[in-house]
């Protein structure tokens, strides 16, 4: 579980937060589970207590435009809702009934130099990563084009030998053999390699090998966005489709994602396979569909024909 004092050691230097009450509650935990970072951290929100309070300078008008009564009340009302902590952005001081309230109540009040709209955008994206669903597939990920492709198939099909052959020819490594993924927004998969194995590519027969001291440093990425998964098979796959009419996708912590079918025989150049897969899919993300178009073509040239 998060602590406030991870989330401030982890955003000292985005943020640099500072202590002015609470700091006895330093180890407070932030919820298990969320559906979105936004649930954890907003502007001042009394309807929506439970997440970490942001106070920018129209917040603080707000505050100190309502009676003292209803100022008591409100933080009462933060207090019983469960929030975890209180932020004063852009502002050097914070309403000194907030500060003794923090205090008394053991709540945590963090001062920020930098505005609201910063500190929020932020820790939005700090949150999401830290409680995005992840998981950890075997294969080898690469960027190939500026997409990032994850190559997948059974073992002993040489998804390495490809990476290789692939990074040879100007594309860069992400990770091989365990890769990590994580949905960092409902619509995002990002991928990146675990430190131990990071640069490093087993082919069979050389052992590991140094990618990034081989190759240099342009061969190398830290992570990349999940947009291609390119499987392996055997040339006598029966599952294999030679013109598949509907685009194929694997789901991939709860998103589709597009995949392609690649057999693996003699004499075939798996790495210019895996680039015009690319190259096709960029096309498609950019809403060009080839066999959508060939098969309108093809519609309409029988239907011409029909009528002579």
């Amino acid at each position: 579980m998060l602590s406030i004092q991870e989330l401030i050691d982890d955003n000292a230097e985005a943020l640099k937060f500072s202590w002015k009450a609470g700091q006895v509650s330093a180890g407070r935990s932030l919820p298990k589970s969320i559906d979105a970072a936004a649930d954890l951290v907003g502007h001042l929100n009394f309807i929506h207590p439970a997440r970490i309070q942001v106070f920018g300078k129209e917040e603080i008008d707000f505050f100190n435009q309502l009676s003292p009564v209803h100022q008591e009340r409100a933080l009462i009302d933060l207090a019983e809702g469960g929030v975890p902590a209180l932020i004063m952005a852009e502002t050097s001081e914070a309403p000194q009934n907030i500060i003794l309230f923090c205090q008394r109540s053991k709540i945590p009040l963090l001062y920020s130099p930098f505005n609201s709209a910063k500190v929020i955008d932020v820790l939005r994206v700090y949150l999401a990563r830290r409680y995005a669903p992840t998981t950890t597939v075997h294969g080898v990920f690469m960027d190939v084009l500026g997409l990032g492709v994850l190559i997948t198939s059974e073992s002993g099909l040489g998804k390495s030998e490809l990476a290789l052959e692939l990074i040879s020819r100007g594309h860069g490594l992400v990770a091989d053999d365990a890769v990590e993924f994580s949905r960092t927004t409902p619509t995002l998969i990002e991928g990146q390699c675990p430190e131990l194995l990071r640069n490093l590519l087993e082919v069979r027969g050389l052992g590991l090998l140094d990618i990034r001291t081989i190759f240099g440093e342009t061969s190398v990425r830290r992570k990349m966005s999940l947009k291609l998964i390119v499987h392996l098979v055997r040339a006598n796959n029966e599952k294999f489709e030679r013109l598949p009419i509907q685009d194929q996708t694997q789901d991939l912590l709860g998103l589709p994602v597009r995949r392609v079918m690649l057999q693996v025989a003699a004499g075939r150049n798996l790495a210019v396979l895996v680039e015009a897969a690319v190259r096709n899919t960029i096309l498609k993300l950019r809403g060009i569909d080839t066999l959508s178009e060939f098969m309108e073509r093809q519609s309409k040239a029988i239907l011409e024909n029909t009528r002579l």
